[in-house]
């Protein structure tokens, strides 16, 4: 898995780039917000957060240059219905914050002005991120495949969703191991069973 590559631009388009890592040219798909952080940059490293997404007759690499896009864009493809491509259209539409803002409010008409994104679609979006974008604000960090791992976990342990956000919640801020997480909330979880 590329998890993030660090090279020079040497071209982009509002939809594409080319970042050269040590002579290997490697077409990245970004988001306009991207494309207009990249346009005004001095041509020098760059460092991009990547998800490799796979299929049939392709690999391609979606490019963030924070952490936080990606988190985010990890989100939106884990909807069903929702690929990497929508998911970059939908983070062209607007920036992550006035996302969160959005769906944690409910507010699907943000959403709806977005190309290819039909108010079904809009609802379900807001419906399956509202509660995992709270747990992700709740952290108080940008790491949400930590949190989700040991959401999972728990879940595949057989706890109902609702008793294992809790014990996430709960959960001492300084415990950075998803292992330790997860001792930490059986604990909790067994204390209160």
């Amino acid at each position: 898995m590329i998890s993030e590559l660090t090279g020079k631009i040497v071209s982009k388009d509002p939809k594409k780039l080319v970042l050269d890592v040590h002579g290997v040219g490697y077409k990245i798909f970004i988001s306009g917000d991207t494309f207009e952080k990249v346009k005004k940059m001095e041509p020098e490293p760059v460092r991009f957060f990547t998800h490799l997404a796979v299929r049939e007759d392709a690999l391609d690499l979606y490019g963030f240059l924070e952490e936080e896009g990606l988190n985010f864009f990890g989100l939106l493809i884990s909807i069903s219905g929702i690929g990497p491509k929508t998911a970059m259209g939908i983070l062209s539409g607007a920036t992550v914050s006035t996302l969160r803002q959005a769906i944690a409010s409910g507010d699907s008409s943000l959403l709806t002005k977005m190309g290819g994104i039909g108010r079904k679609n809009a609802d379900k979006i807001i419906l399956e991120l509202r509660d995992k974008i709270g747990l992700v604000e709740e952290s108080e960090k940008t790491d949400f495949r930590g949190a989700s791992d040991v959401l999972e976990a728990l879940k595949s342990l057989g706890y109902p969703e609702r008793e294992a956000r809790e014990a996430l919640k709960k959960i001492d801020k300084k415990i950075e191991s998803t292992s330790e997480k997860v001792k930490h909330a059986l604990k909790i979880l067994a204390t209160h069973a």
